[in-house]
């Protein structure tokens, strides 16, 4: 069994071993129970709360949905602070086969029979050739990442301003979806989607895939009748990896990496920067027009990092409101498990279960945890707190490797949230919008858009 020691050597003398509370109930009607009060009764995040209350633990069992019928064993440890989750990062600790989608997995037919590297352990053969292709496909492509999302974000705005102008409003869920669309068509295809026969129906194929269990489904065919000879050449090639495969994986890199996870983050993005108020509005404009004028008019990478304030709030965003909340790991052996206050022993083959968004708000961590704070992490103490931002599947602070599970895209996804808040404070001085729920995901409608006083 690992010791303590091992897995947090910077943290002070081991607390207390103890049994980790909580139950799974009758094995049928257990979790049954948990179901209905996860979606109906309690609600999510209420959930965990009254179980934390009950147990006076951050660690606890309990079932996960979907449940009987759905999923083979909805049994998990959950782990919900800042000290516990990282376990989950460790895959020499956690195995994360077949565990994206938690306790079910979609039949292999919705990825053409292939389990895609999503759902590979990195002992896997397999899976270092995967991550690796993906990786380079991106970075062979991160020259049209700032230009084209650009094209993208001002076809966008001016979607919404039309819009306002005509029904004094704009739903900006479906437009952000479409643009999202485009971005990672023209990315991974170096075509516009209405160049072909996909034409503006992307979003319906994607959202198809999405709805059933983020998989590929009817429309597998599509994209990767555009993507480009020499990509399947380059896996083919360089990689070792068959035509088909890599098709697949591409396929699910773009709608459910990419565009599934731009449904989330853009909306998500827009909510808090708008709940924060007209005075963060004019902070962030202030910063970013002052920078682009004095790198004379571009937004590059250099001028993107000199923008300490937009920086933070994408960081502070992705803390408060990660959009993917959850992380899955199996127990690859006997091993101990430590939240700030006890020390708990895991078997072997237990299922570890992560609710990201009570790790990131632990409030032994962050101060005013549940407060959206635009400067959390600025300057040299706020820098130290990105070590406690999880959204990658990995901590901010580390790089994504062939050899770990942490998100290909994760430098992307920074800055295309950096380039959208450029793009919006360049073209307006502040905005005024609606916010709603569906499904967990943040629902956007714009109710105004006040264009910059001021030119850059």
């Amino acid at each position: 069994m690992s010791s303590t020691s091992s897995l947090y050597p910077s943290l002070p003398l081991e607390p207390p071993v103890k049994p980790i509370p909580g139950d799974y109930g009758h094995p049928l009607f257990g979790p049954i129970h948990d179901r209905l009060a996860y979606f109906y009764y309690e609600g999510r995040d209420k959930f965990f709360e009254n179980r934390i209350q009950k147990y006076q633990s951050t660690i606890f069992r309990t079932n996960m949905p979907p449940g009987p019928f759905i999923s083979s064993c909805p049994r998990v440890v959950c782990l919900l602070d800042a000290i516990s989750f990282p376990i989950l990062f460790d895959t020499s600790k956690v195995e994360k086969r077949d565990v994206l989608d938690g306790t079910f997995l979609p039949p292999l037919a919705y990825t053409g029979g292939h389990r895609v590297c999503a759902y590979l352990d990195p002992s896997e053969p397999k899976h270092n050739a995967l991550k690796s292709f993906i990786s380079s496909t991106l970075t062979a492509r991160h020259h049209k990442f700032i230009p084209l999302f650009e094209t993208c974000l001002s076809e966008l705005f001016n979607e919404l301003e039309a819009k306002i102008s005509a029904k004094k409003e704009a739903y900006f869920n479906t437009l952000s979806d479409a643009m999202s669309f485009d971005y990672v068509f023209r990315l991974f295809c170096d075509k516009n989607p209405s160049e072909t026969k996909i034409g503006s129906k992307g979003p319906q194929h994607f959202d198809k895939w999405l709805l059933f269990q983020l998989a590929p489904i009817g429309s597998l065919g599509l994209l990767p009748n555009f993507l480009c000879c020499s990509v399947l050449d380059e896996a083919e090639n360089k990689f070792g990896i068959e035509r088909d495969e890599a098709c697949h994986n591409l396929v699910f890199v773009a709608g459910f990496n990419a565009y599934g996870g731009m449904k989330v983050l853009f909306p998500g993005l827009i909510k808090w920067v708008a709940l924060a108020g007209p005075k963060l509005h004019k902070q962030l404009a202030d910063e970013i027009r002052a920078v682009v004028k004095a790198g004379r008019g571009g937004v590059t990478l250099s001028t993107l990092n000199k923008m300490v304030l937009t920086k933070s709030v994408v960081y502070e965003y992705l803390r408060i409101d990660p959009p993917v909340p959850f992380q899955y790991g199996k127990a690859k052996a006997d091993l101990v498990v430590r939240s700030h206050d006890a020390t708990f022993e895991i078997k072997k083959g237990e299922m570890l279960f992560g609710y990201q968004p009570f790790a990131t708000k632990d409030p032994k961590v962050f101060q005013n945890p549940e407060e959206f704070v635009a400067d959390r992490f600025v300057g040299e103490e706020g820098e130290k707190l990105l070590k406690y931002v999880y959204w990658s599947n990995g901590r901010q602070t580390k790089e994504s490797t062939a050899e770990n599970k942490q998100c290909a895209g994760k430098d992307l996804v920074v800055l295309l949230c950096r380039l959208m808040l450029v793009e919006l404070f360049l073209r307006y001085d502040t905005f005024e919008v609606e916010v709603g729920t569906f499904v967990f995901a943040p629902t956007v409608t714009f109710k105004s858009l006040i264009k910059a006083s001021s030119s850059t």
